[in-house]
């Protein structure tokens, strides 16, 4: 830490700095000069800007033809090219340069959207392939990990819990109002493929409540249902979903069929939420996105979080999860009604 302070304060004086020249001329390339410009502790020096299209003459040092030459002729570290404004020809020009030329050369998409940051390189045969969502559940390591405990945690909860809970909850929920006891409500699951999703019943028996989501004062919320939706225990029937294989204990939440048809039109990459089994908690709903969905920005944030959370997944961090999932249940949380 102490060397990073030292290090920063250097390259503040001006010090340890690579230089870096920029090819072509587009959003990214603006907002990537004026971040460095802003962060010179970072070490790098933008030398200029080769451009066809001139906008920028104040950092323009040319065309890009000449960006060639200069980065021969002058002590050029690294060469950021953007996508957009380059042929095929040019691109395969500039990695020859900069593999004859010991140079660092790095490509700079013409949207952020079009690429994450799990990208992954496989080949057939000799010919690359790029794959522009790497998912840690393509392993089947972290598959057999993830449903290890999957099957584990369930089995736990259903004969250590479940057992007595669910007679109890019988009884609660028939002296209050008539009806199963079991919710039974069809949702998307895994590649969009629907199944039967189970929760405790907390409302009054209904005809609209496999299309309009709980709403806050809900008048078709039992008294009973109004305290297990808060604690969330009418969620606890889906570890029978867990058990049989249509949902994991942690990962984006299933909605109803409506809800998806619905979202998919609104909401960019919405149906990136089905590569993976849904879940009974995730990282969305610990972070303050559950519930519900009162406006299109609350989902696109829920489906920001989820996507963050297939290309990131790690066991600990489905450790961490259920455990804010606790803590958030004795806490209360805004959205539980």
């Amino acid at each position: 830490m102490f060397y990073l302070y030292l290090l920063k304060h250097y390259r503040n004086k001006g010090g340890n700095f690579r230089n870096i020249v920029i090819v072509g001329e587009n959003k990214s390339v603006l907002k990537i000069v004026s971040f460095l410009h802003d962060h010179t502790e970072l070490g790098y020096r933008i030398l200029g800007v080769f451009s066809d299209k001139k906008q920028n003459k104040k950092d323009s040092l040319g065309t890009i033809e000449d960006s060639f030459e200069y980065v021969i002729s002058n002590e050029v570290d690294e060469i950021y090219c953007s996508m957009s404004e380059l042929t095929n020809s040019q691109i395969k020009r500039f990695i020859d340069l900069a593999d004859n030329n010991l140079k660092v050369l790095k490509i700079i998409p013409e949207s952020k959207d079009d690429f994450t940051t799990k990208m992954d390189v496989e080949y057939f045969d000799y010919i690359p392939l790029l794959s522009l969502r790497r998912i840690p559940f393509d392993n089947p390591v972290n598959q057999i990990i993830k449903k290890l405990f999957d099957v584990i945690f369930s089995l736990v909860i259903i004969i250590f819990v479940l057992s007595w809970l669910t007679p109890l909850m019988y009884i609660f929920v028939k002296l209050e109002s008539k009806g199963p006891l079991f919710f039974k409500q069809s949702r998307d699951g895994l590649s969009g493929n629907r199944f039967v999703c189970y929760k405790y019943r907390s409302m009054y028996v209904n005809e609209v409540a496999d299309d309009v989501q709980a709403t806050k004062e809900d008048v078709r919320v039992t008294k009973v249902g109004s305290f297990i939706r808060k604690t969330s225990i009418d969620e606890l029937p889906q570890f029978f979903n867990v058990l049989v294989g249509d949902m994991s204990i942690v990962g984006p939440r299933p909605h109803m069929p409506s809800q998806t048809k619905k979202y998919a039109k609104t909401v960019d990459k919405f149906m990136v939420r089905h590569f993976i089994k849904p879940g009974i908690t995730g990282l969305a709903q610990v972070r303050g996105y559950r519930g519900e969905v009162e406006k299109n920005e609350d989902m696109e944030n829920r489906v920001k979080l989820d996507i963050f959370y297939i290309e990131n997944w790690s066991f600990l961090l489905d450790i961490k999860i259920i455990g804010q999932t606790i803590t958030n249940v004795f806490k209360g949380e805004q959205k539980a009604y």
